[in-house]
């Protein structure tokens, strides 16, 4: 399973770069926001600076919501770097300029799934990535998981090639049952991916090790 990570921070995009588990990048306007960044030109140059610190796909959002304006958007994204992803949101306008993309070789990912029948028009629209929000789902009282399963199943029945990524991922337990049920990518915060290292068992005997080594010197 790819580990992305959902965030517009270029530190944290650093540090899980060089823990050395890092496949790629997803962010939006909203995590743009957060880091201070507005304005057209400077998110740009952000997502720039991004695929500079990271090897793997960077997914950039659209924020217009019609054909022509997507088409646009999406090429100016695109040109910016062989990495970008073209992230577009699950509304028939975006299924339309995902097979626009699709036909030219650029990456898509279409984002806001949260349905069987949304994630399978991505895939027939040739999306390189779909993006079931699990986390909001969960919100609800809906299980998240088990969407996943039943894109897993649908697209394994036809050889659909468009990766699932799980999206919205709040901790490290999702990101495991993810694995568990075959999702291609998982993109969460930082901590979703760091806590995987933890354990107390790890510590305590590190510790013991270390004592044990103290001892004898």
């Amino acid at each position: 399973m790819k580990f992305f990570i959902d965030t517009a921070n270029l530190d944290q995009i650093k540090e899980a770069q060089d823990l050395g588990v890092l496949d790629g990048v997803t962010t939006n306007p909203s995590l743009m926001a957060k880091e201070g960044i507005t304005g057209a030109e400077n998110i740009l140059q952000h997502y720039r600076d991004i695929c500079e610190a990271v090897e793997g796909d960077v997914s950039a959002e659209v924020i217009a919501t019609d054909y022509e304006g997507m088409v646009k958007q999406g090429e100016e994204l695109a040109a910016l770097n062989p990495q970008i992803v073209v992230k577009l949101p699950m509304i028939a306008a975006g299924v339309k300029a995902c097979k626009y993309f699709s036909d030219k070789g650029i990456k898509t990912n279409v984002t806001l799934v949260f349905s069987v029948g949304q994630a399978l028009l991505a895939a027939k629209a040739g999306a390189t990535y779909v993006s079931p929000f699990l986390g909001r789902l969960d919100d609800i009282s809906t299980d998240g998981l088990n969407l996943i399963k039943e894109i897993r199943l649908v697209y394994d029945n036809y050889g659909f090639k468009t990766q699932i990524l799980a999206a919205s991922i709040r901790n490290t337990m999702h990101v495991i049952n993810c694995a568990k049920i075959g999702s291609d990518v998982m993109t969460g915060p930082l901590s979703s991916i760091t806590g995987l290292l933890k354990h107390p068992l790890t510590d305590s005997g590190l510790a013991q090790f270390l004592a044990d080594y103290a001892k004898g010197n």
